[in-house]
């Protein structure tokens, strides 16, 4: 795995052992910031369940100006630290330490996020509880754009329900990315 673009452009980065992550492959991940480019420069962005810390990573090098980072893995978290030292981006990184909920939860009140990336375990139903704590602690507006990496049948008809719709949906093998917003109110 490695920074496919921009300032860190083919930098290598550390993947965690073991079977509790599954990184985004680099042409799946190429594909995505195909789609986000414009939206990138200057934007604040979130990568939730982060995994190595490749996507906010990516993000960074590519023109983003901050990224937090949330990963309660300590396999992955050591991960993270190493991936973020290497890449020498860490003036332009938060690492928060804990689970996704509880992040969100702590951060209320800031700025909200430009762009929103989750990725979290399939199949674990997390998507709807993260969606509803970012509208309840003001961390998305009707203009971020909210990314879910999921397996190719996630349902998102919970969606509407919670105040969001679906914008755009991009099927790869076995996954997809969902992109979704704030519903206007």
């Amino acid at each position: 795995m490695r920074i496919i673009a921009g300032k860190c452009k083919s930098l290598p980065l550390k993947t965690p052992k073991g079977d509790h992550t599954r990184p985004t492959t680099d042409r799946i991940k190429e594909t995505l910031f195909n789609m986000i480019s414009y939206e990138l420069r200057e934007c604040r962005f979130l990568d939730l369940f982060a995994g190595s810390g490749g996507i906010g990573l990516e993000a960074i090098s590519r023109g983003a100006n901050y990224a937090v980072l949330v990963e309660n893995n300590k396999e992955a978290i050591r991960c993270i630290e190493e991936n973020i030292a290497f890449t020498k981006l860490g003036s332009q990184v938060l690492l928060l330490k804990k689970d996704v909920i509880s992040a969100l939860s702590s951060m209320e009140g800031q700025v909200p996020f430009d762009i929103v990336f989750m990725d979290p375990p399939y199949a674990d139903g997390y998507e709807k509880p993260v969606l509803v704590a970012l509208k309840q602690h003001g961390l998305v507006t009707k203009d971020t754009i909210i990314i879910i990496e999921a397996d190719k049948n996630t349902e998102f008809a919970f969606l509407k329900g919670i105040g969001y719709e679906l914008i755009k949906y991009k099927a790869y093998k076995t996954n997809a990315h969902a992109f979704v917003a704030l519903m206007e109110e």
